[in-house]
């Protein structure tokens, strides 16, 4: 399936564990890299699952590893930026495996492109979601909606990527402090909209919105 508006390559990969995701991401890179795909996102879910990223901060996780493998966690430290966050069913995972050259060699430029997709995705939805100045991410009146969390390797490859709440089951954020942000509650696309929201159609606003934003 390819995105409208740019040359992405998009694979939708169901339900994941989140090793086998890095694997496959590792995979893709160096192939991308080589110039063997195309650009190429992947739209995934994952089973629950804790990361820390390189700035992570293991005191944002609040339960003891005991803790976490009783309720069916798992935790990963991983290359990506950022701080701690959570992965788990009903939540959207897009992980672009993206060549930035030669004129997107901007991360900054490249975290606010990836918030502009997820700010489309939600206004779909007749969600409104801003960005706001206490961290990378999009957040709505009720809490943080979307996170993001990207890896650049050499050769402007990226990887990681957004992670958008759709029928999440929020609870499980209260085994942390998501990205380190302790003053911000957590939302879903299902909680703004007080009523279930079809991940089906959450998937193809994604892709939309990815081909809209990466297209200029």
């Amino acid at each position: 399936m390819n995105a409208p508006g740019r040359s992405l390559t998009v694979r939708e990969l169901g339900v994941i564990d989140y090793s086998e995701a890095l694997e496959l991401q590792a995979r893709l890179i160096s192939q991308r890299r080589e110039a063997l795909i195309p650009d190429t996102i992947l739209l995934l879910e994952h089973p629950h699952v804790i990361t820390l990223g390189s700035s992570s901060n293991y005191e944002h996780v609040l339960l003891d590893e005991s803790e976490l493998e009783k309720r069916g966690i798992k935790l990963f430290e991983v290359g990506r930026g950022g701080d701690v966050t959570y992965h788990g069913p009903g939540q959207l995972v897009v992980y672009p495996i993206m060549d930035l050259k030669p004129d997107r060699k901007d991360l900054h430029r490249y975290l606010r492109d990836l918030e502009d997709v997820l700010i489309k995705v939600a206004c779909s939805f007749g969600v409104q979601a801003n960005r706001d100045p206490s961290g990378t991410g999009v957040f709505t009146e009720l809490g943080k909606l979307g996170a993001i969390g990207v890896r650049v390797s050499s050769g402007w490859i990226t990887s990681h990527g957004i992670a958008l709440n759709v029928s999440t089951k929020l609870d499980f954020f209260e085994t942390i402090i998501p990205c380190g942000i302790r003053d911000r509650g957590v939302s879903s696309l299902e909680r703004e909209l007080e009523g279930p929201v079809c991940m089906a159609e959450v998937k193809e606003c994604m892709i939309e919105s990815f081909g809209q934003v990466f297209s200029s």
